[in-house]
């Protein structure tokens, strides 16, 4: 088989621009920081699903981000936490909904990919949980608290969470890898604590086709509002449009504009077996990164009205 050039990218969130350049500036060194060493993990030729999961971990182990530590709190102050994870190879989906007490949301996503029973909601990830032995971890932070204890204080006026948490103006979090690796392999794996404060038990689209999906030919995570991306089964749609001959561009361009006009809040990011790198939002920012072994950059300089980008290999 003939080798391939690696290609990562990933996300930590869409939504509205961030006006400190500061914040801007750290999320930037951590976006490329994760991005770098999943692609030194490519280049030592670990399998795509491997640096999938491991690019998740990352970012779920960041508190700036909502997955894992420092996801956004319920409105009943609890975190629930949902993960998807699929092998473009196998076109294998795997995923946890609503689960709580664990570290790392992907990594019973992982599991679940030998199972014969591939996606678990609260109760049956938390037993799952347990036959793993996994450490019980509270993944609310501080500022997540007090975040949620402001919103109690304010009668509970907010809709949503905010994605950095940081910044408390940004909102609409969820984290998101895809890679292709040397052999030639896609896979993609989305992270998410929610949108928050939203009613305890809603389900978002990270642990759905419609969030997180990949083939042979083509794979997409997707950041932003869940029922936006749900209604336009966006990852999904890429990914087909893609399979059945439409250019990487060309899909991103039609599928965004189409969700433009039906006013949806999102991004995507996505690559293909060829190595294209793509990337689209309708939202002001989409906070991505990405690393295609020549060149590398990001997306949070973008202008708030461009819709979509590719990188090509």
């Amino acid at each position: 088989m003939t080798e391939t050039i690696p290609k990562v990218i990933i996300h930590g969130g869409a939504g509205p621009a961030l006006a400190d350049q500061s914040a801007l500036g750290a999320i930037r060194q951590d976006l490329h920081t994760i991005v770098a060493s999943i692609y030194q993990r490519l280049q030592q030729g670990a399998p795509a699903l491997d640096c999938t999961v491991y690019g998740c971990q990352q970012l779920e182990a960041n508190p700036r981000f909502n997955a894992g530590y420092g996801s956004v709190l319920q409105s009943d102050g609890q975190v629930r936490m949902s993960a998807g994870l699929m092998d473009g190879a196998r076109q294998s989906f795997s995923g946890v909904i609503n689960t709580t007490g664990v570290a790392h949301p992907i990594d019973l996503a992982a599991f679940l990919q030998s199972s014969c029973d591939r996606v678990l909601a609260e109760t049956g990830a938390a037993e799952l949980a347990r036959e793993l032995a996994l450490p019980l971890v509270d993944p609310r932070t501080a500022l997540r608290l007090q975040e949620w204890i402001a919103w109690r204080q304010q009668d509970a006026d907010q809709t949503m969470a905010g994605v950095v948490a940081e910044d408390p103006r940004a909102r609409r979090g969820t984290i998101g890898v895809v890679v292709l690796d040397g052999q030639g392999q896609l896979a993609a794996g989305t992270s998410t604590g929610g949108r928050g404060l939203e009613r305890p038990g809603r389900v978002s689209d990270a642990a759905m086709p419609a969030g997180n999906y990949a083939n042979p030919f083509a794979a997409v995570s997707c950041t932003g509002i869940g029922e936006d991306i749900i209604d336009e089964c966006l990852a999904a749609r890429l990914v087909i449009r893609i399979s059945d001959g439409m250019g990487v561009g060309s899909a991103f361009a039609l599928s965004f504009a189409e969700a433009a006009r039906n006013q949806r809040d999102f991004g995507a990011i996505a690559v293909t077996r060829q190595g294209e790198v793509a990337w689209g939002k309708t939202s002001a920012m989409l906070l991505a990164a990405y690393h295609i072994g020549t060149t590398w950059g990001d997306t949070l300089d973008l202008d708030t009205g461009l819709l979509t980008g590719v990188v090509c290999p």
